[in-house]
């Protein structure tokens, strides 16, 4: 777990993960109490300066000592019914190198159920000794070599902690995102953020039944289709 000033999700997530051999937090200057709770939890933590998400992780992961990883961020929590069928599923060794987990968002009070928020299959859990992590300024992502399987359970994302923020970290990702693509070469067309914005607002909201959430739902499609235009907003400047 990557930790930076999270006291206030930390007193969600760190409890359930007792079930686990180690528990491993890499923490980049937290302030607050952050690094009490930690050690108050049986983890072990690493300190350390911010290297960017990728690189940080994957520091992170090369210190475990346990076979197995799962990736948990500070503001997902581990259900108990999520938490028994990872038992159940290493009753035996696992004939697969990684598992997918699905996560769900709770946000303004409401578990979101559709749209482009979920389902949403990451893969969390993977064998230490088969795990690739791409360059990426954000949302990386992990590879295995060998085969996965789907592991049925939802893990409790508590991304956002209200409107303020979401509209913060979009414009941060937004940023991340356009100066990551710059480097790989990436351009815009003429009005591909309008295009992809769109876009984005017609598939989350109707495709993938964003509407069934209610007054969240729209609100949600509304911000996931302003991204987009930021992000490709982003990349026009900087191109220019």
């Amino acid at each position: 777990m990557l930790v930076k000033n999270e006291e206030d999700r930390l007193a969600l997530s760190l409890p359930p993960l007792k079930a686990f051999a180690q528990i491993l937090v890499y923490d980049s200057g937290s302030e607050d109490k952050s690094l009490a709770l930690c050690e108050d939890n049986g983890a072990k933590v690493i300190k350390g300066k911010w290297l960017g998400f990728s690189e940080t992780r994957r520091k992170l992961f090369k210190a475990a000592s346990q076979p197995w990883i799962f990736w948990l961020d500070a503001d997902e929590v581990i259900g108990d019914k999520l938490s028994a069928l990872i038992l159940k599923a290493f009753e035996y060794e696992p004939n697969v190198d990684g598992f997918e987990i699905n996560r769900m968002v709770l946000f303004e009070g409401k578990w979101i159920r559709h749209g482009d928020w979920f389902p949403d299959w990451n893969l969390r859990l993977f064998r230490t000794s088969s795990w690739e992590l791409e360059d990426r300024s954000v949302h990386e992502k992990v590879t295995v070599e060998g085969e996965t399987m789907k592991l049925e359970g939802i893990l409790h994302h508590h991304s956002y902690r209200n409107w303020d923020d979401r509209h913060s970290r979009s414009k941060k990702y937004a940023l991340l995102w356009a100066k990551m693509k710059r480097a790989e070469g990436r351009g815009v067309r003429p009005g591909e953020a309008w295009l992809r914005s769109i876009w984005k607002f017609f598939r989350g909201y109707f495709l993938k039944f964003g509407f069934l959430d209610g007054k969240i739902g729209f609100l949600i499609a509304c911000s996931n289709a302003k991204e987009v235009f930021l992000k490709y907003g982003n990349l026009k400047r900087n191109a220019d």
